[in-house]
């Protein structure tokens, strides 16, 4: 009996290291999955503002710049000024018909809407209305 006294005196404590050490990883583990849910946010929305930026721009009395302000405005309103790094838009050949892209840079957020240099680049796409 005393055996299993001293033995129940050695083990006393060891829960709350167990649960730390366990604890530990779990909070980890809910954050990378928190991150990744960000990234793809950012990463899907960047990639709808690009596309109706160049729908936007496509229009027949439309310019490539109508639809970099649209995409960049479209974008503000969902994350605000400080993400966008570039808007850019223009004219693309795809299989001899003339598209309209507008091109999105911007920073790939780390946790929230902070994060580093990292820069994510997406393109949307349209076809020009207004081609002869």
């Amino acid at each position: 009996m005393s055996a299993a006294r001293s033995r129940s005196q050695r083990e006393e404590g060891s829960a709350v290291v167990d649960f730390v050490l366990v604890s530990v990883l779990v909070v980890l583990l809910f954050l990378g999955v928190v991150q990744l849910g960000v990234a793809l946010h950012v990463r899907n929305t960047l990639v709808a503002a690009a596309a109706e930026g160049a729908r936007y721009a496509a229009n027949a009395d439309r310019e490539p710049d109508d639809g970099a302000q649209r995409a960049r405005a479209l974008i503000e309103e969902s994350f605000g000024s400080d993400l966008v790094q570039d808007v850019a838009a223009g004219f693309e050949d795809v299989a001899g018909s003339r598209t309209v892209v507008v091109e999105v840079r911007a920073r790939l957020p780390l946790v929230g809407l902070l994060g580093p240099d990292q820069t994510l680049v997406v393109r949307g796409h349209a076809w020009d209305e207004g081609q002869p």
